[in-house]
């Protein structure tokens, strides 16, 4: 008897350290997967920060991650308004393919926006047993079933709509800020609100994989429909920001103003980045920052204030200026640092990419228009020549290796461009290379057919 006895204690044992071990294994895996960042700006120019040549703004957070991982020359978003842009990026697939090719107005940001059908990052990376978060704009639809934790994310602090007033929080009229579900008031700077809930959520997450979204809503341009009576509609920040260049937070100077607002959204990016070397967790975190579209080229919108150089026009065209933006990319380990790649990039990557960090599948049962851009982030020199497409509104454009294809009307006969040698647009190569310019309009008619059919 008291021998059976000990054969079972001893199988129990073992059963019991079996057990322990594969949980502890199970447990390690999900630490070792790398935690996610990914930044937006809203409306930031290719030329508005300091890494990218620009002398007058300060931005020395973003600068520093620069010198920490890869610059970008070559990276575009897939739509040059920021509606679009935010739809493409989290759902991975061209605006063509997922209804949404416009921007979403007053009304429609209350509505259903981005159809419910679509898979967002979130949702693959909760699979793989991320905790996910989204601080700040929302932009693709607030209606229930619409809403970030309903698609995926485990909190959400942010506004529905494309833009508020900095301290008040109003767009349109309306009160727009939101945890989860429920509005709430909650007095301060939009940038530095989003900030803290996104180092908060690192400190409560530390010891979990995580997915931490973050769209500000800066350095976006003012609205006069957002202001409350008597309110002056200027670019606001905080007064640390203007004291940044020795400047009264009472300048009536739109252009240092504006670029007050770029150094308050640096400087609370910096602090995000200080709570992950706090926490320890930089080393495994990956930290993807870009602009969702160039910077607007219109009057009272950036024309004014803000940089695209060295490139052509702004947000809302296809011209470079719309649609090339600045990006940067650290991940300690896997990307050099201090290193500038020309690969060609589209922000349509980003969820096969960090799906594929994460451990997960893509799926089978829809289309993904973009890539795994791991492996050339790592060695440039394995990047491929890539096709990217592009339709808005009137405009039409096809990038393939160094040559833009650009129309700016349905009517219009499209321009060619090498970017290469001419990275402003100015001269068009059309007529002097006619095959190619038939090439590339042959291929964008054979995206539109195949990409508006499904």
């Amino acid at each position: 008897m008291y021998h059976r006895l000990f054969i079972n204690l001893i199988v129990a044992c073992i059963f019991t350290f079996l057990f322990q071990a594969q949980v502890s294994a199970s447990e390690k895996q999900i630490r070792q997967q790398p935690n996610i960042l990914l930044i937006t700006a809203d409306n930031l120019g290719y030329g508005d920060l300091g890494c990218y040549g620009n002398p007058n703004i300060k931005t020395p957070q973003l600068d520093q991650l620069a010198k920490q991982g890869v610059r970008l020359t070559d990276f575009y978003t897939a739509s040059p308004t920021c509606t679009v842009s935010r739809a493409t990026l989290l759902t991975g697939r061209y605006p063509q393919r997922i209804g949404l090719n416009h921007q979403l107005n007053a009304v429609e940001n209350y509505g259903d926006g981005l159809r419910k059908s679509e898979r967002l990052i979130p949702q693959y990376l909760k699979q793989q047993g991320y905790r996910t978060a989204c601080f700040g704009k929302w932009n693709i639809g607030f209606s229930p079933g619409s809403r970030p934790t309903e698609r995926g994310f485990d909190e959400f602090f942010g506004f529905a709509a494309g833009n508020i007033d900095y301290y008040y929080h109003f767009y349109a009229g309306r009160h727009d800020l939101w945890r989860g579900l429920k509005e709430v008031f909650v007095k301060g700077y939009s940038t530095d609100l989003f900030a803290d809930e996104a180092c908060q959520f690192i400190e409560a997450n530390k010891q979990h994989p995580f997915f931490i979204y973050l769209p500000f809503n800066a350095p976006h341009f003012p609205g006069k429909r957002n202001k409350q009576p008597g309110q002056s509609n200027e670019w606001q920040a905080p007064d640390s920001a203007f004291e940044a260049y020795g400047i009264s937070p009472q300048t009536k100077n739109p252009q240092k103003r504006y670029r007050a607002v770029v150094t308050a959204l640096d400087t609370a990016i910096g602090r995000v980045l200080k709570k992950l070397d706090e926490s320890g967790l930089s080393e495994n975190t990956i930290v993807i920052w870009y602009s969702d579209n160039g910077a607007f080229m219109l009057k009272d919108r950036g024309l004014e204030v803000a940089s695209n150089k060295p490139l052509r026009d702004g947000g809302v065209t296809l011209w470079e200026g719309g649609i090339r933006v600045p990006a940067i990319v650290r991940f300690p380990g896997h990307i050099k640092a201090g290193t500038v790649n020309d690969s060609q990039i589209i922000s349509l990557d980003i969820l096969p990419t960090l799906v594929s960090l994460a451990g997960g599948k893509l799926p089978q049962d829809r289309i993904l228009d973009g890539q795994n851009i791991l492996p050339v982030l790592k060695a440039p020199e394995t990047s491929e020549q890539r096709s990217f497409y592009f339709q808005y509104r009137k405009y039409s454009a096809v990038r393939k290796g160094k040559y833009k294809l650009l129309r700016t009307k349905h009517d219009q006969p499209f321009m060619l461009f090498d970017l290469k040698q001419d990275l402003g647009e100015s001269t068009d190569l059309a007529a002097k290379h006619p095959e190619i310019t038939r090439q590339l309009k042959q291929a964008y008619e054979s995206w539109i057919d195949e990409t508006t059919s499904k």
